[in-house]
């Protein structure tokens, strides 16, 4: 059987990386030292074999892409066919014969240079000549440029299609777009098509594989076809064409009569009849969808007229050669893909009427006889009138027994399902977790459990004048609000001075202006720029001025001004105690108090010091993960052991590639010469 996997043809470079893989091969693949002192033949023979190799990389590279593109006069004309639909025959094979030519020109440029080669009088001329065949080669590489470029992208669609076996059992949906062929495959297959409620949601073939009696069946879902002219189709109903003719298949022709696709039932009989001639010797029946919409029963008489001259139709259908008519019973099917009523009816209808007619062809052919010949049927022959009935071992009707009453038991019992459906259903039946409590008698399972705590029930615990205290508690709290209450002060304006309340009416409203400016500037926070304090030439932010609106205000702004400088993020160089208190007490004894200069200057350089020194590596601070300072410092110790061979391959990770050495000596110093080790 042949498998066409169009998936494993190498990819088709376009001209420049084309000249640019062969070129690059050739200098790396063969020698590159030279000199003009080496005699005439050997720098013949230098050059002699660049052009041969090149010419020879040229044409295995070529041979490889017309081989491993299929031939459409050798692969089965479903293929053949369905390749001159999508791509169109006459450019495949133009271009499939360019490659040819160029393959040709390619042998001979180089034979000729050869030839030229074997005559070269000088390094200069020889070398000339490779660099003028060389030329050549390439310049018919990139001729067939466009050629190239039009091969790979059909390589790439090609890599996309389908893999259909042409000889498998095959079952071929057909019909309208949008009646259902695409939910029908999805339906008895793993095949996921995309169902969409408007026309040519399909646009390519699609396959399924689904099984029937342990056999495999390939079910193709084809896209929808139009009743027009056959010239006047499409390349997506084209493909259907392609199936539907060359495809020894089971069809299944699909028919909407609920009228949802758009079409009506007599467009639908117009097309089977245009394309009735597609159906000879293949089992044919006729699926009516969609009856969830619209029952068979339903339709009017002149759409069952037209139901039933299509179903005389598919009765005429002769099964293969020679073959008797079709049954009555498995030509006209209906089925709902919505609510699946019929679906596996249809399904195995189709399966058993390929099946029986792929078995008749066989029983018919020639080869049938050569089978035959192979097989030998041994049967019994009576020797005496004894009767020998079956005898069935004890121990075998002893488990019979056995499983048949585990079986009755399994039936009698009720599941939590059941128990759910007999006690309201679900939202109003609880199941009960105690019924599966081991205990020693099944009764306690219903009992009312009691606390217990330590052995003795919760109960006898309870205070009885627990509730007396409780409202005692709740007086209690209730007399301290009431004291917290009065000491609270809330400025209503009520008891304020008209001066005064026209100075809170001026605070408040400016409060009210400052929120909306901050919310206007935390609103574009993100496109404005900070602006740092000694750039605000508007002097916005400045202490005098807060001190001016305040008094203004009629407010003393001295305690507003002190609180925010002494906000400063600055440090202050401590005060000595020699100047004395704020009282006008005098000064204390220094040198009780104050300690020397040399003190005070190692002290501060001390604080600088650990101010600027940052914490140990190895010091251990709660919050880190680790339990001690000891397991910390083996944490690190295992850390630093790790990336030793990460430090010693100059990686900075595990996932790191990094090249140590761009330019390797070994890679960028010439060739050795014959008989000598060291590099140039």
């Amino acid at each position: 059987m042949v498998q066409y996997n169009f998936k494993k043809i190498t990819v088709v470079p376009n001209g420049k990386d084309f000249v640019d893989i062969i070129l690059s091969r050739t200098q790396r693949q063969t020698p590159t030292v030279v000199h003009k002192g080496y005699a005439i033949s050997r720098i013949r023979q230098f050059y002699m074999r660049k052009v041969k190799y090149t010419q020879q990389n040229f044409y295995d590279k070529l041979s490889t892409i017309i081989d491993e593109f299929p031939r459409l006069d050798d692969i089965h004309p479903f293929y053949g066919d369905l390749l001159h639909v999508l791509y169109n025959k006459d450019h495949y094979k133009l271009a499939l014969g360019q490659i040819n030519t160029a393959r040709n020109l390619i042998s001979k440029v180089a034979k000729d240079y050869v030839k030229l080669l074997k005559y070269g009088d000088s390094l200069y001329r020889c070398k000339s000549l490779k660099v003028a065949a060389l030329g050549r080669m390439c310049t018919v590489i990139k001729r067939i440029g466009p050629s190239l470029a039009y091969l790979e992208q059909i390589r790439q669609h090609m890599a996309r299609l389908p893999s259909i076996d042409p000889n498998t059992r095959t079952i071929l949906i057909c019909g309208y777009p949008n009646v259902g062929k695409s939910s029908f495959i999805n339906k008895i297959t793993r095949a996921d098509v995309d169902v969409q409620p408007y026309a040519f949601t399909t646009k390519s073939l699609f396959v399924g594989h689904t099984d029937y009696k342990y056999l495999r069946y390939q079910v193709i879902d084809t896209p929808g076809i139009l009743d027009r002219p056959f010239e006047d189709r499409n390349i997506i109903e084209m493909c259907s064409i392609t199936a539907l003719a060359h495809l020894r298949a089971a069809v299944l022709f699909f028919l909407d009569i609920s009228g949802s696709c758009g079409y009506s039932i007599a467009q639908q009989a117009a097309l089977f009849h245009s394309i009735k001639s597609l159906f000879m010797n293949k089992p044919l029946m006729i699926v009516c969808n969609k009856t969830d919409l619209q029952p068979l029963e339903g339709i009017s008489e002149e759409d069952k007229k037209l139901v039933a001259e299509m179903k005389d139709e598919a009765m005429k259908t002769v099964i293969g050669q020679g073959g008797e008519a079709t049954d009555e019973a498995g030509v006209l099917l209906t089925m709902s893909t919505l609510t699946e009523d019929g679906v596996i009816s249809v399904k195995n209808a189709a399966c058993e009427r390929l099946l029986n007619q792929r078995v008749e062809l066989k029983m018919k052919s020639k080869k049938l006889n050569d089978c035959l010949n192979r097989f030998h049927v041994a049967m019994p022959k009576q020797r005496d009138q004894k009767e020998r009935p079956a005898c069935i071992p004890e121990a075998v009707l002893e488990a019979r027994a056995k499983q048949a009453e585990a079986d009755a038991e399994k039936q009698k019992r009720k599941l939590e399902r059941d128990l759910e459906n007999e006690n309201g259903g679900a939202g109003v039946y609880s199941a009960s977790l105690r019924k599966h409590y081991l205990l020693a008698n099944e009764e306690w399972k219903e009992d009312i459990m009691p606390e217990i705590l330590d052995g003795h029930n919760v109960y006898d615990f309870v205070d009885p004048d627990i509730l007396q205290r409780l409202e005692e508690l709740e007086r209690e709290e209730g007399l301290r609000q009431e004291e917290e209450g009065d000491d609270d002060f809330e400025m209503d304006g009520a008891e304020l001075t008209p001066e005064e309340q026209a100075a809170l009416a001026e605070i408040r409203k400016k409060k009210s202006l400052l929120i909306q400016q901050h919310r206007v500037k935390k609103s574009t926070a993100e496109s404005r720029p900070t602006v740092p304090r000694k750039f605000d030439k508007d002097k916005e932010f400045t202490s005098k001025r807060m001190g001016r609106q305040l008094s203004a205000l009629g407010l003393d702004p001295t305690l507003a001004i002190n609180r925010a400088r002494s906000k400063s993020r600055g440090r202050k160089r401590e005060r000595s105690v020699e100047c004395g208190d704020d009282n006008g007490n005098d000064a204390m004894d220094v040198d009780e108090i104050t300690p020397s200069k040399k003190q005070r200057r190692s002290r501060s350089l001390s604080m600088a010091r650990s101010r600027s020194m940052s914490r140990p590596r190895s010091e251990f601070v709660p919050g880190e993960g680790f339990k001690d300072k000891p397991q910390k410092e083996q944490a690190i110790k295992l850390f630093k052991k790790s990336a030793n061979k990460r430090n010693k391959d100059a990686r900075r990770g595990e996932s790191d590639r990094v090249i140590p050495t761009l330019k390797p000596k070994h890679l960028f110093s010439g060739k050795r010469s014959s008989g000598k080790t060291d590099r140039r």
